[in-house]
């Protein structure tokens, strides 16, 4: 019934299937979002040969030969625990040309995840809500202009630890803000984005040199009455206190695990993830 082979999917012919698994376990059904990780990544299914449809999926996004981010690990629910999980987490491994792999877990699958040999690197608390009070932004942002990209790739890839070129050719248009601060001189000292996570506005990434310019990026990228949503590394809890004090709500936690070799990320610049898809 689902013991096929697993595919490369294809968006034009294969999207709304994933939308459909995705609406099964629960997820938003993120048109944009999938559309953004079948034009950068590796999308695979398993056909549901008795439904129709898709019985699972996971999405692979390599950055050069470093690290692939893995992604979208989804089982039907009238397909779960029959080792469907595992079955596709280890095709996206040996698919994988790069010498190390990344994902977000949630506590559902982090068991499998170190099963697979992935070892925790690290803490996620995602917090949601509306913002109680809009405060000026403390620094000044510019919008990203063309000009601003290959400085924005320079610093992401030195922060971290490999090139995500590809990703932020399209990120900009995916986004529906993208900031960036200068210094004095000119030189880049942090940049944001911001995007339609359902129907909250999610801010990510998240890269400055120091905590100041991070806030200062996140106050602006989030200055708005809608709903909100920040993924923050427990490493910069600075952040974490800054969405309390603002009546924003911890909803859920995830960990931030690795396999094969250590990533050299550089987590004193990195305050907030493009996405938990794509690190």
């Amino acid at each position: 019934m689902a013991e096929g082979p697993i595919r490369r999917l294809d968006a034009e012919d294969d999207l709304a299937a994933c939308l459909d698994l995705a609406q099964d376990r629960s997820w938003s059904r993120e048109e944009d979002k999938w559309r953004l990780l079948f034009d950068i990544g590796a999308v695979y299914g398993l056909d549901d040969r008795e439904h129709g449809g898709l019985a699972g999926t996971v999405v692979s996004t390599p950055y050069g030969k470093v690290v692939s981010a893995i992604s979208m690990v989804l089982v039907a629910r009238r397909h779960e625990r029959r080792g469907l999980g595992g079955r596709l987490m280890r095709h996206a491994l040996e698919e994988r040309e790069t010498v190390s792999a990344c994902l977000t877990a949630t506590e559902y699958g982090r068991v499998l995840y170190e099963r697979l040999g992935f070892r925790a690197v690290g803490q996620c608390t995602s917090y949601t809500g509306e913002l109680s009070e809009l405060t000026e932004p403390r620094i000044e942002t510019l919008p990203l202009t063309p000009a601003d990209i290959a400085d924005v790739v320079e610093l992401d890839t030195d922060v971290f630890g490999a090139p995500r070129d590809e990703l932020y050719r399209r990120l900009p248009s995916f986004c529906e803000d993208f900031r960036v601060v200068r210094d004095g001189a000119g030189r880049l000292a942090g940049f944001g984005g911001a995007w339609s996570n359902g129907d909250h506005l999610l801010a990510g990434p998240v890269i400055a040199r120091d905590a100041s310019t991070a806030i200062g990026l996140v106050e602006t990228l989030l200055h708005t009455t809608r709903p909100v949503r920040l993924d923050v590394d427990d490493r910069h809890p600075f952040l974490g206190e800054w969405a309390r004090k603002r009546g924003l709500t911890a909803s859920f936690g995830t960990t931030l695990m690795e396999y094969g070799e250590p990533l050299e990320t550089d987590p004193s610049r990195m305050f907030v993830p493009v996405m938990q898809a794509l690190g």
